[in-house]
């Protein structure tokens, strides 16, 4: 589903504060992601690993496999719909959500699971540059996982045969993009051939759960906005972010990455 100069990450600097922090700058890449950071966004929590020692947070395809199945997260259960997103939000914003479905491919590589991503293109019209999972639109008549697994061959020519689905993840409500969106996760023999489809990928890529769990990798935010979401008391909410590959990973794809983290090392999600 989802640069130039990259925009400046934050990170905590002192006691609630925030400090930018040259990000990568990919010569070949077009455009760059713009993320609506408020004014007074400050330093949220730290990491929900962040107690776990290193050895903890090694991740092979098969113990992500198992933690799963432990978790529930298998096929042959159907996963909940986000009605704690959705409470209270006025119907004409929830009429217009749209479904939407995607892929979380992990293969194994020196004994690491790793998961495939996409950055937008610069010429979408939304989220263009922006780090995503391949999925999209769930077209009349198809479930939710043949969409996933249509939209990542479309995006990134994953072999539907090569594609082992195993598991799903929450399904979230993203505002932003008016879309309930619901993964799942797949796995693959060995490292996929990706090809991108440059009118809606820029760049294709992946990464290993370990580099995502690493310290340093995680930082969350608590941003205060107008928003049909259920907010806290104070009208503030948290956002995820990852720094990984020299791309910064937020918004939508970071909550899907940091719930498959904390499932993957017996962490309760957030």
């Amino acid at each position: 589903m989802r640069a130039g100069q990259r925009c400046p990450a934050l990170i905590a600097s002192g006691v609630g504060t925030l400090r930018a922090v040259p990000s990568h700058d990919d010569a070949v890449a077009p455009s760059a992601m713009r993320i609506p950071r408020p004014p007074d966004a400050a330093p949220g929590r730290p990491a929900p690993w962040h107690e776990l020692a290193p050895e903890r947070r090694l991740v092979s395809v098969a113990s992500l496999g198992r933690a799963l199945e432990g978790a529930g997260r298998s096929l042959g259960v159907d996963p909940p719909e986000p009605l704690d997103e959705l409470t209270g939000v006025p119907a004409d914003v929830t009429e217009r959500l749209v479904d939407a479905a995607v892929l979380v491919a992990a293969f194994e590589e020196s004994g690491a699971a790793r998961v495939v991503l996409t950055r937008r293109a610069g010429t979408l019209r939304r989220h263009r540059g922006e780090v995503s999972f391949p999925g999209g639109r769930i077209e009349p008549g198809e479930t939710p996982l043949a969409a996933a697994m249509r939209e990542a061959h479309e995006e990134v020519g994953l072999d539907p045969d090569a594609v082992r689905p195993v598991a799903w993840l929450r399904p979230i409500v993203t505002f932003a993009s008016g879309a309930v969106i619901r993964p799942y996760v797949a796995m693959l023999e060995q490292r996929p051939a990706l090809v991108a489809q440059p009118s809606e990928v820029e760049r294709a890529f992946d990464v290993a759960l370990d580099e995502l769990l690493a310290e340093g990798s995680y930082r969350e935010e608590v941003w205060r906005r107008r928003s049909p979401r259920a907010p806290g008391a104070d009208g503030t909410f948290p956002i995820s972010f990852f720094e990984a590959d020299g791309e910064t990973i937020w918004g939508a794809t970071a909550r899907i990455l940091t719930e498959l983290c904390c499932l993957a090392v017996g962490v309760a999600p957030r």
